[in-house]
């Protein structure tokens, strides 16, 4: 059963050797993230697993590592070979920067059907007495003239209802994602969002938003659900 939640991002500029002279900009956002974590690991928790978005559909065990070297910094997260895609790869820093210990890590598709990931985030909560998990995604990145893709006026409203959702823990809300929309306006957290859903269906948890900003025109997004 699903007792706690922390929902993050996952730019890798969250990591202050990456972002370097930069980091001071993204204070605030790691701040809310290690307060998102924190408060997952005082949920006592049987198992933390860690939930992102990947080219396909697999379990990656505690031992599985990953690489920001394709990010400019010749980092390690965690132990060799490198193979957590960069969602899981910011997830287990984040994980390990506020002392949890994940069991796993969960790559969903990025295409993945809402109806296959609320299955497999149901099938997850149900394995584990009380699990916590950590679900890192983005939203759209195509908000602005400063985002990485074509500005949409579709962005910033979708952006709004991801994290009304968040906030509310809104089951239904983040079920009912058009993966689709999702796609053309350039969200990486979809699958992973839905996958949330389908493990907290029926748990009763109520959420907090701490974090909804884009400073790099992409839309991040950081709350907790207990």
């Amino acid at each position: 059963m699903l007792i706690a939640a922390a929902v993050c991002p996952h730019p890798p500029l969250l990591v202050p050797d990456v972002a370097q002279g930069a980091a001071a900009e993204l204070d605030p956002l790691r701040s809310a993230c290690d307060r998102a974590v924190a408060e997952l690991v005082a949920a006592g928790a049987d198992e933390v697993v860690v939930i992102g978005t990947g080219e396909q559909n697999r379990v990656h065990d505690a031992d599985a590592g990953g690489s920001l070297a394709g990010y400019g910094v010749p980092m390690r997260i965690g132990p060799a070979p490198a193979v957590l895609p960069l969602p899981l790869t910011i997830g287990r820093w984040l994980a390990e920067r506020g002392g949890a210990a994940p069991s796993s890590y969960v790559e969903v598709a990025h295409d993945a059907r809402p109806e296959e990931c609320l299955v497999r985030g149901a099938e997850l909560a149900a394995s584990v007495p009380r699990l916590a998990v950590v679900v890192m995604g983005d939203g759209s990145a195509r908000r602005t003239t400063t985002s990485p893709g074509r500005v949409d006026d579709r962005a910033i409203g979708f952006d709004a209802s991801v994290a009304a959702a968040l906030a509310a823990a809104d089951v239904e809300a983040l079920s009912s994602l058009d993966p689709r929309l999702a796609e053309e306006l350039m969200v990486a957290g979809r699958a992973a969002w839905q996958m949330l859903a389908g493990a907290a269906d029926g748990a009763g948890l109520s959420g907090r938003l701490l974090a909804h900003v884009a400073p790099y025109g992409v839309g991040y997004f950081v709350a907790s659900w207990r």
